[in-house]
């Protein structure tokens, strides 16, 4: 599974950001038709996205495409533009539930085929973003064997519940749980929301830190300054990694001697414990190779 710590929203249609992006340490960059982009520059950032996802890829870096929701009339037409080789992903916004995403990997599908893509290559990122789609996340989750991770859309999902939206994020407390439970059925990544106000990084780090300690695997984010520090919020610190090396080196030792627990720092050591902490060292292993 590759990390996805940090997801990078950039405008299509801003060329300079574009370029900028290459320099920027996100784990993935989001080019974005969607919300990013006004009507009357859809067009145009359709005619650049097809180029900005070769130069990025063609640099090393794992690039998804957001395309504008299935309601807009725009998808066909997003996802002729976008798919093409070197794109990793896509960003489907604004899903209701299996009938979307079965509808959307049928127009993916037909594009793959026109623009030279192996079929099935391009993976499908769903997002929830309102009160239905997270009581539907699960048939959501199961609907297409594209999907490899669910994105909240958390602005949308909280002006759909009719609240208000907080830094600290009680209001989505139901959805993240849902998505969390539901990823982790699916063997999927769970993805946070955005965290919408700027020039606060312990509000972020609070936030990106709280996201990750219920199961997310990583967020989106609006600004490169905000991509340090969810970097860091998702990525296991030494002291992490070296007590989940004492763990497993324990735990193997234990079995080496016929025994099926231990015991390390008073604390008993069985199956699940010392497979977490494979899991942990193993996907601090997946960070260390990502492209720099």
């Amino acid at each position: 599974m590759q990390p996805m710590r940090t997801l990078l929203f950039v405008p299509a249609n801003r060329e300079s950001m574009v370029e900028k992006a290459q320099t920027i340490p996100a784990d993935v960059i989001v080019l974005d038709l969607e919300d990013a982009v006004p009507p009357g520059e859809k067009e145009a950032a359709r005619r650049r996205v097809r180029a900005a996802v070769e130069s990025l890829s063609g640099a090393g870096r794992t690039v998804h495409v957001r395309v504008n929701a299935l309601p807009t009339g725009l998808t066909r037409d997003d996802l002729a533009a976008a798919i093409g080789p070197g794109l990793h992903g896509l960003l489907f916004p604004k899903v209701e539930g299996a009938a979307d995403v079965r509808a959307v990997d049928v127009l993916i599908r037909e594009q793959e085929m026109h623009n030279g893509v192996r079929p099935g290559t391009v993976m499908l990122v769903p997002m929830i973003e309102s009160a239905r789609a997270v009581l539907r996340c699960e048939e959501i989750a199961s609907a297409s064997t594209r999907i490899g991770a669910l994105a909240l859309g958390g602005e949308d999902y909280v002006t759909d519940l009719g609240v208000q939206r907080t830094d600290e994020g009680r209001e989505l407390e139901y959805a993240r749980r849902v998505m969390v439970h539901v990823a982790a059925a699916y063997r999927l990544q769970a993805l946070d929301g955005i965290y919408a106000t700027l020039h606060d990084e312990a509000g972020l780090l609070a936030d990106a830190a709280y996201a990750r300690s219920i199961g997310f695997k990583g967020k989106y984010v609006i600004h490169p300054e905000q991509v340090g520090p969810v970097n860091q919020a998702f990525t296991p610190t030494e002291a992490e990694l070296e007590a989940a090396r004492r763990i497993v080196q324990a735990f193997d030792e234990g079995v080496s001697r016929g025994h099926g627990t231990v015991q390390l720092d008073g604390r008993m050591i069985d199956v699940p414990i010392a497979n977490r902490a494979r899991e942990l060292i193993a996907y601090a292993e997946a960070i260390a190779s990502l492209p720099r």
